[in-house]
């Protein structure tokens, strides 16, 4: 559970710096220019992964980290260029939308690599999206590192009182602290939501 760690972000390197409806700006260019470039534009795609480059290295981002992330998010790129080559009718290239939704999912991890969530709800509030959204989205993250740390308690204690090596097990122990999560997260969920209505939260 150590990617749900927060990132630190350190103040000495500019990317840093750079004011967050910059960054988030620029990312939407990227992001909607690659989604819509047309792919004999080859200079638009080798600039942005050039860019992405110069931003991790300047950064110093831990590329392992963002490496591991891109991979943790491929499936959802091997479904859509899937979809795309299973269809007969499609004209889309499976690679061209592979792609596509690579560059663009590294664009939103350098992003968030580089951006402090806070900063980015702060400058979604700015620009008019409605408070409700926004609230929760900062409580979806607030908690995801609680979740975190309740899995890898739970993860902690069951290995402490399984002997057993079977992959069978294994699996079974898996599944049973998935269930044992959700129902734990439901529960805290509606402790929580009864607390903030409690302190006048409409």
């Amino acid at each position: 559970m150590t990617e749900l760690i927060p990132t630190v972000y350190p103040v000495d390197r500019p990317v840093y710096r750079w004011p967050a409806g910059l960054k988030l700006a620029g990312a939407l260019v990227m992001i909607v220019g690659t989604a819509l470039a047309p792919f004999a534009w080859r200079a638009w795609f080798v600039g942005v992964a050039a860019v992405l480059v110069l931003l991790v290295v300047a950064g110093r981002l831990p590329f392992r980290s963002l490496l591991l992330r891109l991979l943790a998010l491929s499936p959802f790129v091997a479904g859509v260029a899937l979809s795309a080559a299973l269809n007969p009718r499609g004209s889309a290239d499976w690679r061209v939308l592979a792609l596509r939704s690579g560059l663009c999912l590294a664009t939103v991890l350098v992003l968030a690599q580089t951006t402090p969530f806070s900063a980015m709800l702060a400058m979604l509030r700015r620009v008019g999206i409605p408070a409700l959204l926004v609230t929760t989205l900062a409580l979806m993250h607030r908690y995801l590192f609680v979740l975190g740390d309740e899995s890898e308690r739970m993860r902690r204690a069951r290995a402490s009182r399984t002997f057993s090596g079977d992959r069978r097990l294994v699996w079974w122990t898996a599944a049973t602290v998935v269930g044992q999560l959700f129902v734990r997260a439901f529960e805290r969920a509606e402790r929580v939501y009864d607390a903030m209505c409690a302190r006048g939260w409409r």
